[in-house]
């Protein structure tokens, strides 16, 4: 049965959080006429989380609830939750309680006025300096200029979707860093509003610098996937035609200059003028080597991405509305 509204939690050992996490998002949606539902996706958590959602189940008729057989990570846990979301408009928020539910009204009246993604800003963020705010503005500094996809805040977790949005997302790996570059790439519009933000109360962090790096090899994945994702032979056979003409010309140089010595200094300066022994012949050579590598690694992307595309059935474009 469809709903007005569904809220996707991942939840990862964050038992002393839950409770009053679903008292603020009660108090905040009372009164306001919407048929909704709180999906909790617990990632596999270790601290007794699940029996409190099966107990909130019970007691509260929105409070839903999936549970991994282990821990999978957020971008399976946000793509559970897309998948099993009945409502028109999907809400994402962290279940640690610094997302705060009274912001949910002001994302909705935003997605209201006619865009697709509605993305929270925290303005005023109320965490660690050096290893969680200095590394997150590095981060969206970088991606913005990767990208073209100009947001203040990538990592805020509190997002407004239109349906549509979320069955059009692809989340695997850890993707769910990068959903605003996957909605910018599919052609939706997205906003960007300040939310408050607020210091953990119970638990613990489950991020670090550590996630920096991972964060660097992410963003290539996804550059790559944006601009060569169904034209990959683009990006290899470029480097490939390059490498290999670099190292044709350079051979091609070599080989005339011995011959060029040759008509010059007739047989005794064709053999006293050495090639074999010159570094450059070894790069004009290896150049060759790897131009060839690249374009056969082109080709065989193509083939790959083609069954992609074809065994699936997996369009290569996607519609925003159709006239019959």
């Amino acid at each position: 049965m469809e709903k007005d509204l569904t809220l996707v939690i991942p939840v990862y050992n964050e038992v002393e959080n839950l409770r009053p996490l679903v008292q603020e998002i009660v108090t905040t949606l009372e009164g306001r006429g919407l048929d909704y539902e709180i999906l909790f996706v617990d990632d596999g958590s270790t601290d007794g989380g699940f029996e409190v959602i099966r107990a909130m189940h019970r007691d509260i008729p929105q409070v839903q609830g999936i549970r991994f057989r282990r821990n999978f990570g957020q971008t399976a846990a946000f793509a559970a939750g897309f998948n099993q979301a009945r409502g028109r408009v999907i809400i994402t928020l962290d279940a640690d309680r610094q997302n705060d539910p009274a912001d949910i009204p002001n994302l909705l009246h935003k997605l209201h006025e006619g865009v697709d993604v509605v993305n929270g800003w925290r303005q005023k963020r109320q965490d660690p300096i050096l290893s969680r705010k200095f590394p997150s503005k590095v981060a969206n500094r970088l991606i913005a200029m990767s990208t073209g996809v100009r947001l203040r805040d990538r990592g805020c977790s509190i997002r407004a979707f239109r349906r549509e949005v979320v069955q059009e997302l692809r989340l695997y790996g850890e993707m769910h860093r990068f959903i605003p570059e996957l909605v910018h790439f599919a052609g939706f519009r997205m906003a960007e509003i300040p939310v408050n933000h607020r210091p953990r109360v119970a638990g613990k962090s489950k991020y670090g610098l550590s996630r920096t790096f991972r964060v660097l090899l992410d963003l290539l994945t996804v550059l790559f996937l944006q601009r060569y994702g169904d034209r990959p032979m683009h990006l290899f056979g470029s480097v490939g035609i390059l490498a290999g003409g670099l190292g044709f010309l350079i051979s091609f140089l070599l080989a005339f200059n011995k011959i060029w010595a040759g008509v010059i200094g007739g047989s005794e300066g064709f053999n006293n003028y050495r090639i074999g022994e010159r570094p450059l012949l070894l790069l004009g050579v290896l150049l060759i080597i790897l131009g060839t590598q690249f374009l056969i690694m082109g080709l065989l992307a193509e083939l790959t991405v083609r069954t992609y595309y074809e065994s699936q059935n997996k369009p290569v474009y996607y519609v925003k509305e159709r006239l019959e």
